[in-house]
C-alpha cells in the first residue's frame, strides 16, 4: 500500500498466498493521503476504530496510535503487519470494542464498519473523551457510507459533511460540539426466545451491538434449534457462536455438556456468555475469541455446530467457513460429528464431502439445510 509514510507490505489473517484479497482498499488510502495533504497534527492521542487489518495504524506507527476493533483476526493481521513493517514493539496499542477507551482523543479516524448499531456503540464509548479541539475524520467507500451513517456522527459528536468521492472512497468530517446532548445507547439489546424451538424457547437473549440479527432470533438459528443432535455427547463446540443461543440451549438439555462458544467478534463472545448467564445454564461452559478452533486440542470434541459466515467485511467468500470445516475435523474425536446449518445455495455438502468423506442431509426447508458429517 502506498502512503505518505512509506509503502508497507499487508496481508489479511491468516496470511494465504492464494487469497486475492488485499488488506486495504481506496479508503484507506484516502484518509491516509488527507491526513498528509492537510497536515493534521498527529502528536496527540490518536484513536483508530475500525481498521479491517492493521493498515492505517501500520502506516500511522510512528505516531503511536490506539487500534480498538472488534475483530480478533483484524488485531492478528495488525500484529503481523506492524512486524513486518519493523515498527517499534508497543508503537501501536490494540484494544478490543469492549475495553475501557482512551480518556482523552485528539485525532479519531474511523473507519466505517458493516454494522450501523456497532458504530452508534462505539461512537457513544469514544464521545466522551472527545473534546472541542479533536479531529474526526471517518472514511468509507461510497457503498458503505449513507446518509444514516452520517446522521450518527451528527446526533452523537456534532456538526458533519462529506468529501468529494476519489477512487469510489469518500470521507467524512465531523466537528465534535461539547456541548451536544447524546442518546443513551440502546446495547445491549436483551429480547425473549418465541416458543417451539426446544430447551432455549421463552428464555433470553444478551446482543452486544454489532452481533448478527440484534433484535430476533435469525431464521437460520431458530431452523438449526429445531434440528439440533440428540445425543450431542460430552465435549461440544458452538463454532462462530454469535450470541450463543445454539450453545445454551445445548447446556440446557444436557447439564454434563461442557460447551464451547467460540468466535472471532469480540462482542459476540460478550453477548454468548451473557446470554448463557441469563438463562442459568448448567454444567461447564467457556467462552474464548480466536480463530475457529485454532488452540483447541485435536481429537478432543464430540460435537461441532455451526452456522458459518459467508462474508467477510464487505467481500462474499466460503474461506472462513471451510477453515471452520479443516478445525472441526482436527479437533473432532473418531466418531465425533460437524453439524452445519447453510443457506441452500452455498453447497457445503460438497465441502463436506470432500473433507469428510460423506456428508447428510438431516433436514431442509426452501431456504435452509442441516447437514452432518461424521469423522471416520
Amino acid at each position: 500500500m502506498t502512503t505518505p509514510w512509506g509503502e508497507p507490505a499487508l496481508t489479511r489473517f491468516p496470511e494465504d498466498p492464494r487469497d486475492r484479497l488485499r488488506a486495504w482498499d481506496a479508503s484507506d488510502e484516502y484518509l491516509l493521503r488527507h491526513l498528509a495533504a492537510e497536515r493534521v497534527p498527529l502528536d496527540g492521542t490518536v484513536v483508530v476504530l475500525g481498521d479491517r487489518w492493521g493498515a492505517l495504524v501500520t502506516a500511522l506507527a510512528e505516531h503511536r496510535p490506539v487500534q480498538i476493533s472488534d475483530s480478533f483476526l483484524t488485531q492478528e493481521a495488525t500484529r503481523a503487519n506492524l512486524a513486518r513493517a519493523g515498527a517499534e514493539p508497543g508503537a501501536v496499542r490494540l484494544l478490543t470494542t469492549q475495553d475501557p477507551p482512551p480518556e482523552r482523543i485528539d485525532v479519531l479516524l474511523v473507519r466505517v464498519p458493516k454494522s450501523l448499531a456497532l458504530l452508534e456503540d462505539q461512537l457513544l464509548r469514544l464521545a466522551p473523551a472527545v473534546h472541542a479541539g479533536t479531529v474526526v475524520v471517518g472514511t468509507g467507500m461510497v457503498k458503505e457510507i449513507h446518509t444514516s451513517t452520517l446522521r450518527l456522527f451528527e446526533r452523537i459528536l456534532g456538526p458533519t459533511r462529506t468529501s468529494l468521492a476519489e477512487k469510489k472512497a469518500r470521507l467524512i468530517f465531523c466537528t465534535p460540539d461539547p456541548v451536544l446532548e447524546r442518546p443513551a445507547g440502546p446495547w445491549p439489546y436483551v429480547y425473549t426466545l418465541p416458543d417451539g424451538i426446544g430447551p432455549a424457547a421463552g428464555g433470553t437473549v444478551v446482543n452486544h451491538a454489532g452481533v448478527f440479527c440484534a433484535d430476533r432470533l435469525d431464521i437460520g438459528t431458530r431452523f438449526f434449534l429445531g434440528h439440533l443432535p440428540p445425543g450431542r455427547g460430552r465435549r461440544v463446540v458452538d463454532l462462530g457462536c454469535g450470541n450463543g443461543v445454539v450453545g445454551t440451549s445445548v447446556a440446557l438439555a444436557d447439564p454434563d455438556a461442557e460447551v464451547l462458544f467460540v468466535d472471532e467478534s469480540f462482542q459476540a463472545v460478550a453477548s454468548a456468555e451473557a446470554t448463557y448467564k441469563a438463562n442459568g445454564a448448567p454444567g461447564h461452559a467457556e467462552f474464548r475469541v480466536g480463530d475457529g478452533l485454532a488452540g483447541v486440542p485435536s481429537g478432543s470434541v464430540d460435537v461441532v455446530l455451526s452456522n458459518p459466515p459467508f462474508h467477510s467485511h464487505q467481500a462474499t467468500t466460503d474461506a472462513t467457513a471451510w477453515r471452520m470445516f479443516t478445525g472441526a475435523r482436527r479437533t473432532l474425536r473418531p466418531g465425533g460429528e460437524l453439524w452445519v446449518v447453510g443457506n441452500r445455495h452455498l453447497g457445503y455438502h460438497v465441502k463436506l464431502r470432500k473433507l469428510f468423506g460423506n456428508s447428510r442431509l438431516v433436514a431442509s426447508d426452501p431456504k435452509f439445510v442441516v447437514l452432518k458429517a461424521v469423522k471416520r
